[in-house]
């Protein structure tokens, strides 16, 4: 079976996320943590974590990226056990059979996710739309032969069929001409 886990190619996770994953964690999509929330009022690093960010699920972090891994069925089972701690003791769950019945469906997502080839990263992107909660999977993988992959590598994307989002940095700079 194959699982999700965390990665950083680079520094910046820890600069866009409030708590950026430790690398190497399990993780899950983790849009449950936006449940309660109003999308469009989100700004700064929470407004990251919900456009972008997988669940670190020891650490509650963001990663921009998750990998494909192999995983043993321990692996699955200490994953939906952590998940259903976290659930319990930090969002609320009545009792860990509840929560455990929560993290197992979340786990089962996160697992669905893992139908491409072992070390293909996964990135997400979620927007509000029409009152719900919408996500979108891309899978990044080096072209031809496979190599360890590096912070800046050619990758072939597949499922980019999202709108292009542009940012006026000019703009933003006038907006805030004191940098803070």
């Amino acid at each position: 079976m194959k699982l999700l886990r965390t990665i950083r190619l680079d520094p910046s996770d820890t600069f866009v996320f409030e708590r950026a994953a430790e690398p190497g964690e399990w993780a899950v999509s983790g849009v449950f943590m936006f449940a309660d929330a109003d999308p469009e009022a989100l700004d700064g690093k929470p407004r990251a974590a919900f456009r972008g960010g997988f669940l670190g699920v020891q650490s509650l972090g963001w990663s921009t990226l998750v990998q494909v891994v192999e995983a043993s069925a321990q692996d699955r089972a200490a994953l939906v056990a952590a998940l259903a701690t976290q659930l319990h003791e930090h969002f609320g769950a009545p009792d860990l059979a509840a929560a455990g019945a929560a993290a197992e469906e979340e786990v089962a997502f996160a697992a669905a996710l893992c139908d491409r080839p072992q070390d293909t990263l996964i990135a997400v992107r979620r927007s509000f739309e029409d009152g719900a909660i919408r996500e979108a999977f891309r899978s990044l993988h080096a072209r031809g032969e496979r190599k360890p992959m590096r912070a800046f590598s050619f990758l072939d994307v597949e499922g980019e069929d999202e709108p292009g989002e542009t940012v006026d940095l000019a703009g933003l700079a006038k907006q805030n001409p004191n940098g803070a």
